[in-house]
Parts: structure tokens; sequence; C-alpha cells
């Protein structure tokens, strides 16, 4: 599993023409009219690795498998969809299960796709979703503290802590910023997390520009850069339009168009990175010949969590775990070479998975 990224913006900012390309479906009805989008849509897309297809060759695997992206796209947000307005409101909730939210902002001029603001301004778009967002988690949390409150008050230590939790978060929120500038401590992060707001999730700012502007970006993806610079953000200049056009080529046909636009690779691998390295992710790889497979940790993940995600059993029996880095593994050919040259380690439950690492692991059933 790679990670869960939110798609949210305003309406015909071509956030629906970026999904489909993407996952290289039509699932979402890309039109020039707001509210399109009438019920959310979930696609998954395998994350591009030549790794991964280097490893399946020398282990001869049977089947190769990457780890996978899921994107869930709502409805165009407008101003007021937190008091109802228009119909993205009604799918916010679709999109507090995602690790991350990606805001899709207008950067390109064109006279034939309407604005709903009737101005191109990609810093007031961000405004407006941002502000929408902190609106819906101030609804949520108000509604949930008063139960919460009432209880503490007879002396309920989890309501007290929960309240105490929830405080962070509201008085941001009334102050007009989001719930991710919270200090959370490491013991509190895992409750935090369960909370669920919109506005406590890191922020991907994707620029939708033309397709002149798709290698070196313009004025309005500049704005957009700084922005996120200013906010320790991630922002990725990208046109719908371009991944529209590439989804329905063969990947021949497709790199030869991309070189022709000056870009070196499809905005997906880009915008897949940049979701990487915001949430600190990495890849690790099993090899075998059955199968050669990625899967995705959190940076810093002991080599028995990193088992974990492959089977709890795993985790829970783990023994040690036989690991070569992907350098060695590539270079002398594969498991048993690697062994013979020495660069096969047996690894316990303290090791810290890296990047790339190839792992075999053992555990009692």
């Amino acid at each position: 599993m790679g990670f869960k990224c939110g798609i949210v913006g305003l309406p015909n900012v071509g956030k629906s023409t970026l999904f489909n390309a993407l996952t290289k479906t039509a699932a979402a009805q890309a039109a020039n009219y707001p509210f399109c989008t009438i019920e959310p849509n979930v696609g998954e897309v395998a994350v591009p690795d030549p790794r991964l297809g280097k490893i399946a060759a020398i282990a001869k695997s049977a089947e190769v498998i990457p780890t996978r992206l899921t994107f869930v796209d709502i409805a165009g947000l407008v101003r007021g969809a937190s008091q109802g307005e228009g119909l993205g409101n009604q799918f916010l909730a679709h999109i507090r299960e995602v690790d991350a939210i990606a805001y899709v902002l207008r950067c390109f001029d064109d006279d034939d796709v309407t604005h709903v603001e009737n101005k191109i301004d990609p810093l007031a778009d961000a405004d407006t979703v941002e502000t929408e967002l902190m609106l819906a988690d101030l609804e949520s949390l108000e509604r949930r503290i008063v139960p919460l409150d009432k209880r503490a008050v007879t002396g309920d230590k989890d309501a007290k802590y929960q309240v105490g939790l929830m405080t962070k978060a509201l008085d941001l929120l009334r102050d007009g910023k989001p719930a991710r500038l919270a200090s959370i401590t490491p013991e509190e992060r895992k409750d935090w997390k369960a909370l669920n707001l919109l506005t406590a999730k890191p922020v991907l700012f994707v620029a939708n520009v033309d397709e002149a502007s798709a290698a070196s970006g313009n004025a309005h993806s500049k704005m957009v850069e700084e922005r996120a610079r200013a906010e320790d953000a991630r922002a990725i200049v990208i046109s719908a339009k371009i991944e529209a056009e590439l989804a329905v080529l063969d990947d021949e046909e497709a790199l030869e168009y991309l070189r022709e636009l000056g870009l070196e690779e499809p905005g997906l691998g880009r915008l897949i990175r940049e979701g990487y390295g915001l949430l600190d992710l990495i890849t690790f790889f099993t090899a075998g010949a059955k199968e050669a497979r990625a899967w995705t940790v959190r940076e810093g993940t002991k080599a028995p969590g990193a088992a974990g995600t492959i089977h709890t059993d795993f985790e829970r029996g783990f023994i040690r775990t036989e690991t070569i880095s992907y350098d060695d593994y590539v270079a002398l050919g594969g498991e048993s070479t690697a062994k013979d040259a020495g660069k096969m380690r047996l690894e316990g439950k303290e090791y810290v998975v890296k990047d790339g690492d190839v792992m075999h692991f053992r555990f009692n059933a």
C-alpha cells in the first residue's frame, strides 16, 4: 500500500481532469460547469519505480507487484460549502481518512473555461478551500466536544484528555488557522490523528498550468510555490491537459510527447515523489521466484513494523530480517551472490528500514 491522497479544489480548476488522467479512467466526469462531480471518485494507480523491474528481472519473478497510490476526488468546493453551498461539503467526510490533501489550483487563463469567482487567483482559491476545510473541522469539533465536556466535569480522565486535545485544534481554528499548526507531543500523535481533522493533514499544492507553462511554470504557479515554501508544504507544477493527453498514448508515444514538451516524466511520478517526501515515506522490496513486490512504510519504521505491512503474523512472530541494499542486490546479481559477497545483513528488531532495502523476513508462525 502506498498512500491515500484527497483531491480538493474549486469547480473548473481541472481537478477531475487531473484525476481522470492520473488514474487513466473516465470515472470522474470532467465538464465545464460547477458540481459536475456528484459523488466521490476513488482511483488507484501503481507507483512507478524502475528499481522494482530490475529486482524482478534478477530474481526471475513470475509476478511484479508495485505499491499503490489511492486518489479520492470530491466535488468542487465553493465559498460557503461548510454551510451547505454547492455539493463539495457533502463529500468532505470521504477525505477525512486520507493521508494528505492536494489542493488543485487553477494557474491558467482560458476564456472558454469559467471560473466560479470570475477571476484567476490561485492564492485566493487556496484560501477559499482552506477556509471551508477549517469551518468543517470547527463544526465537527464543536459538536463532538459537548458530551466530552460534560464527562470531564465529573472527573473522567479520558474525557479531560480528549477535551485538551480538541481544544488545541479549536483554539487555532477559531483564530482562522489550520489544525496542522498545533504543537503535538509524540505521545499525543496517535490520538491526534484519530480526530480525522481535514486541516491537520499535510498539504500538497498542485498548480494546474497551461501546456506552454508545463516545463517552467508561470507567474501564477510561482506564487503557489512561494506560498508552499512559506507554509512548509509542498508544491508541484502540472498540466492536467497534458496528463489527459498522455493517458491515451502508449509508453513510446508518451515518451516522445514528453521530450517535445521539454518534460522528463509524466506528472504522476513527480506528484508521487512530492507526496512521499511530504509524508516521509520510503519503499522496501521483497523478491523471489513467485513475485517481486514493493512496499511503502514511513521513514524510521523498524523491521518488525515493515514486516507487519506484509502480514500481522510477520510482525507478531518477527525473528530477524535478511537485508540487502538495492545497489548491492543489482550490482551483485541477486540474493545468493550478495550473500556470498558478504552483503546480506542479518538485522533484528531495532533495525530501521532504509529506502531500497530488499528484505526477507524470518518469523515464528
